[in-house]
């Protein structure tokens, strides 16, 4: 059970930068609050995203701590590593957030995926 809080932990977390990324691109600056309000009063979908991911990041750490009392640290943390993959894919294929494929970064994916199996890679217990 430990596990599927933390898979959940994970993917909520992933979806909260994603929606906090794409409204921080369509909002403007923190600073000019007057054209902030406007933008908000024009569309309120950048400024629902802003509080969706917000709410993704609450709901994450509810599941994290869930995760935390069912398994221990040592398997739990690495799994956080997952979301750097996520989130990368995602910003590749969702229009809007502009990121670019590099080789070095699916190279860097690799090792994040080679790291996690050799960490859950089942162990053989000796005689």
């Amino acid at each position: 059970m430990g596990l599927l809080f933390a898979f959940c932990s994970v993917l909520l977390v992933s979806a909260a930068q994603l929606l906090l990324r794409w409204a921080m691109m369509q909002l403007p600056p923190i600073g000019q609050a007057g054209h902030f309000i406007s933008v908000v009063l024009r569309g309120p979908l950048p400024a629902l995203a802003l509080l969706g991911g917000l709410l993704a990041y609450g709901l994450s750490m509810l599941f994290w701590l869930l995760a935390l009392k069912r398994m221990p640290l040592s398997r739990a943390y690495p799994l956080l590593s997952l979301s750097y993959l996520l989130v990368w894919t995602a910003a590749l294929w969702l229009p809007g957030l502009n990121e670019t494929f590099l080789w070095g970064k699916l190279g860097g994916g690799a090792l994040i995926l080679s790291g996690l199996l050799l960490i859950f890679w089942p162990q053989q217990k000796a005689c």
